[in-house]
């Protein structure tokens, strides 16, 4: 006896059949979770699109804000500081008017006292005079504009100041520009 094999489309259909209803009722309940899985994970994507947009708008604000805090910083950083000589310009004024009027001693002690109230301002704000007399030369510090020969020197060594230099902090604002003594050179 041979048996008849089956063609492929009457084997699905045959297995389609055989199917029972409580079989096609699971397929279809499990058809419906993923459909709402397929949901649940859209709005979510959704959502996650969502605050990532919101947080790039905030980083760029945020970035908008910093760089005009910074621009406001740098245009008004000195501020306080050109408010305070406001006060040592306005001395200078009056010592002009105080000039013309006899009693040249009164000029004198007013620029004196203008100096002194400019020199403390400096300091107030952290910059420093350098301190040169009697030390030995530092190209750091100092910027030699006049060099002699002396034989009462082995190193160089700064005799005199001819412009102060300032710090600001311990960082060089301006070297002072000095005098210095060399050793004489022997022929």
């Amino acid at each position: 006896m041979t048996q008849k094999t089956p063609k492929p489309a009457e084997a699905a259909k045959s297995k389609v059949k055989t199917k029972s209803p409580d079989m096609t009722k699971a397929l279809k309940d499990k058809l419906k979770k993923k459909d709402a899985e397929i949901k649940l994970l859209k709005q979510e994507n959704e959502k996650l699109k969502e605050q990532s947009l919101r947080r790039l708008a905030d980083m760029e604000n945020l970035k908008k804000r910093m760089n005009k805090e910074k621009t406001d910083f740098y245009q008004y950083a000195l501020s306080d500081f050109l408010t305070e000589l406001f006060t040592v310009l306005d001395n200078f004024e009056r010592a002009f008017e105080i000039q013309g009027q006899k009693g040249g001693k009164g000029f004198r002690e007013g620029i004196k006292m203008i100096y002194k109230q400019y020199q403390d301002l400096l300091i107030k704000y952290g910059a420093k005079p350098i301190d040169i007399q009697g030390k030995k030369f530092d190209p750091r510090l100092h910027q030699a504009f006049i060099t002699v020969e002396s034989e009462e020197v082995d190193e160089p060594e700064v005799v005199e100041e001819l412009q102060k230099g300032y710090t600001l902090h311990n960082r060089l604002l301006r070297p002072a520009l000095v005098k210095v003594a060399v050793p004489k050179k022997s022929k």
